[in-house]
């Protein structure tokens, strides 16, 4: 049985997505996988039980029949480092390995997903080295490119971990740097015995934001069509122009959130004949009943929100590429990206697995 650790030294970086990516990769080569998030720092309190959201999401895409305190055994909520800070911690050591031996059970690999940098978990005597170290693992990096020091990232854990490292994935490269990634940094890593295991492009629809998420940011009330809350928003687009302009605007971009005013029903109008995922309804205006059923006949959500326009915009940018890969679509399109773009004979070589 192998461990598989998938690392990152920030968050929102792409972990869930690989780990999503490679463990369907490896039940498709023949490979009985498990899943384990060994410590959690996003974990809450849900009807009594201590629940991380992103271990939920994978044993239901992995159809893991293990129990979830299991799956995500350390959940680091507020609460329980309080206790901890009082000295009422236990041996978590022993309750990871207790956790990991019945994930493993009848396995042929278990991914780890693991904490946001190298220093998470110490709380519990747990950071990342620790948990590589007990649980025997070859570890992953995925860095999301920001700019070309995504080169510190695995040199530094590649000095670490010497050959438990197997390499790194180089998440979210805007299209125009794919080229240079490829043709310099890769090779500059390469100098340093660091493997580079994929360049991913950065794809709209993995940075997208269902439309259920963008009401619960912006406080917002759907008021029709709530079946389609699960519609992923690929792009934004303001509603301030005049309504002979309208229509050629909003033509311009796909799978669109429009932000307006709940008075403006020629714009609203305007923006249900093009590629609308939602309408952003700002200043608490409640829409004219004549488009709120037209906008129910064509299935697109009418949102209600307090916020003025700006304000509605700025809060939601903040939300795009740092929302949880929770969502079947991105799964989907991730799984198909993998698979055109990540060196799985290299990956599989360091397991020491064949394919079946």
């Amino acid at each position: 049985m192998k461990a598989l650790y998938i690392a990152s030294r920030e968050t929102f970086s792409g972990k869930s997505a690989v780990c999503a990516g490679l463990g369907h990769r490896l039940m498709d080569d023949g490979f009985h996988i498990g899943y384990m998030k060994p410590v959690s720092t996003t974990a809450k309190h849900v009807r009594g039980a201590v629940i991380d959201e992103d271990a939920e999401f994978m044993r239901h895409v992995f159809a893991l029949r293990e129990a979830s305190e299991d799956i995500a055994p350390i959940g680091l909520t507020a609460q329980h480092v309080e206790k901890i800070l009082a000295g009422e911690g236990q041996d978590y050591a022993a309750c990871l390995q207790e956790a990991y031996a019945r994930v493993s059970k009848n396995k042929d690999v278990v991914i780890l997903e693991g904490t946001s940098g190298i220093t998470e978990g110490s709380v519990v005597g747990l950071p990342a080295t620790e948990v590589i170290k007990l649980l025997d693992a070859r570890v992953v990096l995925v860095s999301r490119y920001e700019n070309d020091l995504v080169v510190d990232g695995p040199l530094a854990w590649k000095q670490m971990l010497g050959d438990r490292f197997v390499g790194v994935v180089i998440n979210a490269v805007p299209h125009g740097r794919v080229n240079f990634v490829e043709e310099h940094i890769v090779p500059f890593l390469r100098q340093y015995d660091i493997t580079t295991l994929a360049v991913l492009p950065q794809e709209r629809v993995l940075l997208s934001i269902s439309v259920g998420e963008l009401a619960e940011a912006l406080g917002g009330e759907i008021l029709n069509s709530q079946e389609r809350k699960d519609e992923l928003v690929e792009n934004l687009m303001v509603g301030a122009m005049s309504v002979d302009s309208a229509l050629s605007y909003f033509r311009r971009k796909p799978n669109k959130a429009v932000f307006t005013g709940g008075d403006r029903p020629d714009i609203q109008l305007a923006a249900l004949e093009t590629s609308t995922k939602c309408l952003i309804l700002t200043g608490n205006l409640q829409p004219n009943p004549i488009i709120l059923a037209r906008a129910e006949e064509m299935e697109v959500p009418m949102i209600l929100v307090k916020h003025d326009t700006l304000s509605a915009v700025e809060i939601t940018e903040q939300f795009f590429g740092r929302i949880r890969f929770h969502q079947p679509k991105k799964v989907k399109k991730f799984v198909g990206l993998l698979s055109e773009r990540f060196d799985f004979d290299t990956l599989y070589g360091a397991l020491g697995l064949s394919k079946r």
